[in-house]
């Protein structure tokens, strides 16, 4: 292969539209423009994130930090807290409202790897963080998503 025989692929190359060149072309006239309006003159550029008067989007957001509305936070729960269960017992939420230990759980449960754990039982949760069913495993127990 020589240096003069190289081509670009078919089809990915396109000739540039040329606007302003007759009717015939359909980009004739008002080349695209459309009629009037600052768009259609020369320089009439309107600067990135104008809304047209309207308060742009970038001084209608609060500027420090951010709030989800739509996040479902998920109840936090130390591993230590285990340690109230008999061994082989199987925890999830519903076990721990009724010993007392959270008052709710609305979206689930998400175990952290806070304190020790010294029985082998089973815990149901929504999520674990990885240090968390690491101790759980190493204590003889299971860490289960649900």
């Amino acid at each position: 292969m020589e240096l003069h025989e190289l081509a670009p692929v078919l089809g990915s190359t396109q000739v540039a539209k040329r606007k302003g060149r007759g009717c015939g072309t359909g980009n004739g006239k008002t080349a695209g423009r459309g009629h009037k309006g600052q768009k259609a003159r020369s320089g009439g550029k309107i600067r990135v994130g104008f809304e047209g008067g309207q308060m742009p989007l970038a001084r209608r957001i609060p500027k420090r930090g951010f709030n989800n509305i739509h996040a479902k936070p998920l109840t936090a729960v130390n591993v230590a807290v285990f340690n109230a269960f008999d061994n082989g017992a199987v925890v999830d939420a519903a076990t721990l409202i009724e010993k007392g230990i959270i008052d709710s759980c609305k979206y689930g449960l998400k175990v952290i790897a806070n304190g020790k754990l010294t029985k082998a039982i089973t815990v149901k949760a929504a999520a674990f963080s990885e240090s968390a069913k690491a101790k759980i495993e190493e204590a003889g127990g299971k860490a289960e998503v649900v």
